[in-house]
């Protein structure tokens, strides 16, 4: 399956907010040679053969390799962090809302898990400014999912003694489904992020 593909819920990953029609050639065509080859072993010829274009019309919309790893990461963490965002300010339980955002973050590293692989994966490759500023999305998308354990600590349903140490173990739990998810396996990114809803409400002791 092509990142073009790649669907979470069903929904297509249009990359509607990258235009004109080539630089969304050639960011995708970067996607799945990052995936697949690692940044660092990947060339903008690469990238431009995959895109069907010349090495020289990628310089037309990027600067730079790292350009283009910088726009997909940014895409991508704004991405998870509107997930997550959404589920934590819905109106409900904390625990409705830890299962909503926990499921719908799963759906999406699986459902995009070429995406979401070199979004998660390759942040050491960006340089000082665009790595800072990418560090700042992780952090706001960290304090969501914080402000729900608090939230049910403070409620009484979650039981947690350390709420910075089980927010890091959630987000490595749902990211680390980007590594393994496998298309042709046998659960789907819906049941996944069921299942994985279900494990972290009984990492944090919900009381159902």
């Amino acid at each position: 399956m092509s990142t073009a593909e790649e669907t979470a819920g069903g929904e297509m990953e249009p990359w509607a907010e990258v235009t004109p029609d080539a630089a969304r050639r050639l960011l995708v065509a970067a996607v799945e040679a990052f995936a697949e080859r690692g940044y660092h072993a990947t060339t903008t010829r690469d990238i431009a053969g995959r895109a069907g274009m010349s090495p020289a019309a990628l310089y037309i919309h990027y600067k730079t390799k790292e350009e283009l790893l910088h726009r997909i990461s940014r895409i991508g963490h704004d991405k998870a962090l509107e997930i997550l965002r959404t589920a934590a300010r819905r109106e409900g339980s904390a625990t409705e809302r830890l299962a909503d955002a926990v499921s719908s973050f799963v759906r999406w590293h699986a459902g995009r898990r070429t995406t979401a692989r070199v979004v998660q994966y390759e942040l050491d490759a960006l340089g000082p400014d665009a790595r800072a500023e990418i560090l700042a999305l992780r952090r706001q998308v960290d304090a969501e999912v914080r402000g729900i354990v608090e939230d049910g600590v403070a409620a009484g349903e979650f039981d947690v003694l350390d709420v910075k140490g089980t927010t890091l173990a959630i987000l490595s739990l749902c990211i680390d489904v980007a590594r393994w998810f496998n298309v042709d396996g046998s659960r789907t990114p819906e049941e996944v992020g069921a299942l994985y809803a279900d494990l972290v409400l009984r990492m944090v002791g919900a009381r159902k």
